[in-house]
């Protein structure tokens, strides 16, 4: 199934906290076996301030999926 995967796929998840959602791949990491799905398993990161980013703050990132909780979707 891995071999399988691209982004724009339309996958479903079959373990873990969001099983049974719906997503389309945004980004693949071949090299972990880890897809990044949109709108899941997104988490806040606080930023501490640096001379590029004085004020600091939060930003949202992508957690990946391992391949083998994920389903490709039939069309």
């Amino acid at each position: 199934m891995a071999k399988c995967l691209k982004v724009g796929d339309r996958v479903k998840v079959i373990a873990g906290d969001h099983k049974g959602e719906i997503a389309s791949i945004v980004k693949v990491d071949k090299a972990n076996h880890k897809a990044f799905l949109k709108d899941i398993n997104i988490r806040t990161r606080h930023m501490k301030a640096t001379q590029f980013n004085p004020k600091g703050g939060k930003k949202d990132i992508h957690i990946g999926i391992d391949f083998s909780n994920l389903q490709k979707e039939d069309k």
